[in-house]
Formats: structure tokens, C-alpha cells, sequence
């Protein structure tokens, strides 16, 4: 096989597919990319066995075929090359030359029959929307979801189809975000849990544009389809808890607040928080009070006016990370802070929106 590429063709494929191989991996052949050209078509592909990238990309062929690249070897050469250059990949035995101008890259390969390929069976619903829906629709949920947590379905985001819509639902046990879109081709009654993997590939393969995808949703599998991309991934088994039980009903307390003002208090303040527990306190009124102490005897107060404020005056305790992480996911404009006493969960959203939304569970302080 001969092939040769712009670097600037190449760059950006690669670095889709290298962004899946495994670097520490049990397997060796799961460090490396597949790179096909048949019938006129170059095709990469990348996979960690739970996770599969497929991209075409643009290249001149001087003899077609297939073979097996170590990919963040050849992701970092590609990088380091001037731009512009014209990189040409050709295999000698069991070994694959990469040269440009006067730089020459020897690398080694491995057989491409012991590259494995996901197995997905038929497609159970396929829906249309555009990239930068479902790509917002992560990025407003995918920071809830657990680390290892040893309740494994937690460890992901909750996809549910309904009809009419499609919702995303992310908790880790202390604090749980809820985002839903329109989705008038969306039918039948459906939930999937992605894993985190997948969740942070579909983020950063997708861009925040109209152009559509198609995303594909089967009995183990879910797919994401662009242009010139294709994204399969497993999906974990298992069953989601009742999330509608978590978020609460009628609230007593309401505060309406400058987004940015609230976010930039709440990080100067978490400077003299325990770096341990991260806690912070709420003191709720027309003008909130938020304050921080930590074990050397520091103490950090901030105070913010309300917009609007209705409801009895409050004391409260938050890990000041969970704040911050919602009044940054919702970004530019007003939030909405609402809760009912102490002991009680609080909800954030934008002003005037019932979605994104973000439950937080009170901690004593």
C-alpha cells in the first residue's frame, strides 16, 4: 500500500480516530488505527472494543489496500510537521515508512486481520437532528455523571426517546442534571444509558453547527452518523433509576440572579473553602450571603443582589463545585435558584426556562 496526504486532510481524521485507540491497553493491536482505501475511498477507523470511529478522509493512492498504523506515534509526527506538507505512507514489509520533504518516520505494523471491528446489530430507531442539539445536550449533562461508581449504570448518561423529545439525565448520587430538546420524529418510548467514554467522544467529535447527524439507537448499540463520520458505541446494561422522584415539586424559595456575577462569587469564595468537603454557605435573601471557612481558620464572604427574591430567608450548605459547574453549564444571562429549607435539595436553571436543570443536594456544614 502507497498512499500520500495534505497534512492539513489528514490532521483532522486522525485525530478523531487516535482520540479512541487505547494507550494502555492488554491488547496491543488497540493502539493502532486501520487505514483502508478501496474503490476510491480512504477510510481510518480507531476502536477500544467498547468504542468505534470511522472517518473518510482525502488521499492519493498509488496502490490501494489496507493497514495498521500505531496512532498516537503517527498523530504526534503528523502534528510536528510543517504545514502545508504532503506526508506519504508506504508499506515495506512489516514495517511502514512515513516520509515528508527530508523527514523519514520508519514505523512498525501490525496484521491487519487481528484489528477488530464492533459488531452491531440492525438498528432499532434512527433519528435526525443537528449536531450542535445533541453536542449542547451532553455538554449540559455529561459533568453529573459518577466516576467508578460501583452502581455501574450511574457511571453514563441517560438518553431517553419519548414522543416529541429527547432528554439527557446525569447523576452522580449527590447532584443530577436534566436537559431536553424537541424532537418532533422522535417516537415510542425508549431509554438508553451511554457510557462516559462515549459521552465525552460524541462531545468532541460533533460541533456546535446545524449541519444534521442521524443518531441511531439499538437493543446494545448506539450509533451517530455525520457527513464523512461514524461513531458506534456499546451501551451499558442496565436500568436507570426514577429520576422524575429526585426533582423537587412545589418550592418556597426563589431567587433570580445574574448568571456570570453568581459564577465569578461563588469561585472567589471556594479559594478559602476546605479542599476536602468544598463546602460553602447560603445565606438567602434579597441580597444571598455566601461564605467559606477551611481547617487554618480562613474565611471567605462574598455578597450578590437578587433580582427578584420571594420566600422566607434560608441558610443553606453546598459543595461550592456543584454550584459553580451549573451556573457554568447554563452560562450567559439569569438563573433561577430555587429550594424549600435546609434539609432540602435546590434547584438551578436559566430564568424563565424549565431546561437545562440541575438538582443539588444540601450538605451540612
Amino acid at each position: 500500500m502507497n498512499i500520500t496526504f495534505h497534512r492539513e486532510d489528514f490532521l483532522k481524521p486522525l485525530s478523531y480516530v487516535a482520540g479512541v485507540a487505547e494507550r494502555r491497553q492488554t491488547l496491543p493491536i488497540l493502539s493502532y488505527i486501520l487505514l483502508q482505501h478501496r474503490d476510491g475511498k480512504t477510510v481510518l477507523t480507531g476502536t477500544d472494543l467498547e468504542v468505534e470511529v470511522s472517518t473518510v478522509t482525502t488521499g492519493t493512492a498509488k496502490s490501494g489496500g489496507e493497514l495498521t498504523l500505531p496512532a498516537r506515534k503517527l498523530l504526534d509526527i503528523c502534528r510536528a510537521l510543517p504545514e502545508g506538507s504532503e506526508i506519504d505512507i508506504r508499506q515495506e514489509g512489516e514495517k511502514v515508512v512515513v516520509k515528508t520533504g527530508k523527514s523519514r518516520f520508519t514505523l512498525l505494523t501490525m496484521p491487519v486481520s487481528d484489528f477488530p471491528a464492533l459488531q452491531t446489530p440492525p438498528w432499532e430507531q434512527s433519528l435526525t437532528l443537528k449536531q450542535g442539539e445533541l453536542k449542547a445536550l451532553l455538554e449540559q449533562t455529561h459533568f453529573c455523571m459518577a466516576q467508578q461508581d460501583v452502581r455501574y449504570y450511574l457511571n453514563g448518561v441517560l438518553l431517553e426517546v419519548s414522543d416529541g423529545r429527547l432528554r439527557a439525565v446525569a447523576t452522580d448520587g449527590h447532584r443530577m442534571a436534566v436537559s431536553e430538546l424537541a424532537l418532533p420524529g422522535a417516537k415510542g418510548d425508549k431509554q438508553i444509558i451511554i457510557p462516559r467514554k462515549a459521552v465525552h467522544e460524541i462531545a468532541r467529535l460533533l460541533t456546535a453547527t446545524d449541519d444534521s447527524l442521524t443518531l441511531q439507537i439499538g437493543q446494545n448499540h448506539i450509533g451517530v452518523q455525520t457527513g464523512e463520520l461514524t461513531f458506534t458505541s456499546k451501551l451499558i446494561d442496565g436500568r436507570y433509576p426514577d429520576y422524575h422522584k429526585v426533582i423537587p415539586g412545589t418550592q418556597t424559595v426563589h431567587a433570580r440572579l445574574e448568571a456570570a456575577e453568581f459564577q465569578h462569587a461563588l469561585t472567589r469564595v471556594a479559594i478559602l473553602s476546605s479542599e476536602k468537603h468544598r463546602g460553602v454557605r447560603l445565606n438567602t435573601d434579597k441580597l444571598i450571603r455566601i461564605t467559606a471557612h477551611n481547617p487554618e481558620q480562613e474565611e471567605a464572604q462574598e455578597e450578590i443582589p437578587t433580582l427578584e427574591y420571594a420566600g422566607p430567608t434560608v441558610e443553606i450548605g453546598f459543595n461550592v463545585a456543584y454550584l459553580i459547574d451549573a451556573v457554568a453549564a447554563i452560562g450567559a444571562g439569569q438563573v433561577q435558584f430555587s429550594l424549600n429549607d435546609p434539609n432540602s435539595s435546590c434547584t438551578v436553571r436559566p430564568a424563565g426556562q424549565e431546561y437545562p436543570l440541575y438538582v443539588i443536594m444540601p450538605m451540612r456544614l
